[in-house]
């Protein structure tokens, strides 16, 4: 089986411009096991990028003075110097509207991180709402992390101090996703084969244990309007929650080998997972169909040899906020952008060992994590058809049962749907 044929295609495919990079400090006796960097972050507001340096350490950093880093010193940058252009905020007394670099110990190596902020007039789902230890405004920023002993550490992202210590599940704690509704809904995706539910204004309460994966979870993601949940593991798993009953919606299948990504579309309309079987699939969630195939290996790999080329693992995808681009790292050294609508990749990248990807809050950037380094590419970036822009806008309130009863040509229920 040969590799995607970038030598025929390459002329057609432009390669991604590098804005930038954050290059951990290492020593001499640094262990390379132990380094990686298995999750990077945006805040949802733009303010705060996070991603875990290895060797238990995460870096947050103010995410625009870090462009404007770039701009004026160039595209290299070595993590630690940043301290020297970034101010520090080591007391409480510091203005919350500056921010601030910290550099966090969390005690064991970081497998995840997840930002999450909240807002006042959504209320909890919690029962006792009487008193908290916290009381978490809308200028709140948090960050969750989840480590190999399988405690989530959450944190201030503006003071950089510890405030919960969450404690329950017995295995890696491979993914973190907040709810984006900003009730503070923690969802955290284990090795011990189970998802917990977390209510941070409730003092980190655990809410609820999804049960049902029979093997390792790799990831979780939350539909936009935080109503589903997605959770994608090993032996093929990709599972879909309904987050009012915290019932199991449906399992999609499809995929030949472990799913280890997973994320929905700005308008909740799509959802793409990533697997070790050399693909990406985009899936309509509402209905459980599959709807594009993204392959990593040419020729695609048969299922029962889809697990065989481990140098071809799809490691990591994300969905640029224009609903129209996904991102893809594998471990063929390279960094793929693709269109919803197109079969071969718009953009591409080199990148070696990566091993995670997301896009920056206004998609401008993709972040990728190797060991213990971040590197950063400027995304596709075209203006989006008004009849896109109208789809996304309708599929962000409605779901694709509704969209297919509405009195209009079937043409426009195809666009609407994702299958034109």
């Amino acid at each position: 089986m040969a590799s995607f044929p970038l030598s025929v295609n390459e002329k057609l495919i432009a390669r991604s411009r590098t804005i930038g990079e954050l290059l951990a400090p290492t020593s001499p006796f640094d262990k390379k096991c132990g380094r990686e960097n298995w999750t990077v972050a945006f805040a949802p507001d733009g303010s705060y990028f996070a991603w875990s340096q290895g060797h238990r350490i995460v870096k947050l950093v103010p995410w625009a003075q870090c462009l404007n880093n770039f701009l004026l010193h160039g595209t290299k940058n070595v993590a630690n110097s940043l301290s020297t252009r970034l101010p520090r905020q080591n007391s409480d007394s510091g203005q919350k509207n500056k921010p601030c670099e910290h550099i966090i110990d969390c005690g064991d190596i970081v497998w995840s991180l997840a930002f999450g902020s909240s807002v006042p007039e959504k209320q909890s789902r919690c029962v006792n709402i009487e008193w908290h230890r916290f009381k978490f405004g809308q200028d709140q920023l948090l960050l969750a992390t989840g480590l190999n002993n399988g405690r989530i550490k959450i944190w201030d992202v503006y003071t950089g101090k510890l405030l919960l210590n969450l404690m329950d599940h017995t295995e890696v704690v491979r993914d973190l996703t907040f709810a984006p509704d900003g009730s503070l809904i923690l969802v955290s995706a284990s090795r011990d084969k189970t998802l917990r539910v977390w209510d941070l204004k409730d003092d980190g309460n655990m809410m609820k244990v999804l049960r049902g994966h029979q093997n390792w979870v790799y990831a979780c993601a939350f539909s936009p309007d935080s109503s589903i949940l997605c959770s994608v593991g090993a032996s093929k798993a990709v599972f879909l929650w309904d987050m009012d009953k915290y019932s199991m919606i449906r399992k999609l299948e499809g995929h030949h080998n472990d799913v280890v990504a997973c994320e929905f579309s700005p308008d909740g309309a799509l959802l793409a997972t990533a697997s070790y079987d050399t693909r990406v699939y985009v899936w309509d969630p509402h209905i459980g169909v599959m709807l594009m195939e993204f392959g990593h290996l040419f020729p695609p790999p048969t299922p029962i040899f889809a697990g065989g080329a481990n140098d071809r693992w799809v490691r990591s995808v994300s969905f640029s906020h224009d609903g129209l681009h996904i991102a893809s790292l594998a471990d063929d050294k390279m960094v793929r952008f693709w269109r919803i609508d197109e079969e071969y990749p718009v953009q591409v990248a080199p990148l070696n060992n990566g091993l995670c990807c997301t896009f920056s809050t206004d998609g401008s950037v993709l972040a990728a994590g190797q060991d213990g380094s971040v590197y950063f590419w400027a995304t596709p970036r075209q203006v989006s058809s008004l009849q896109h822009l109208c789809r996304m806008a309708i599929r962000r309130v409605m779901p694709t049962g509704q969209v297919k009863n509405l009195p209009i040509p079937s043409k426009v229920v195809e666009f609407l749907c994702y299958q034109i």
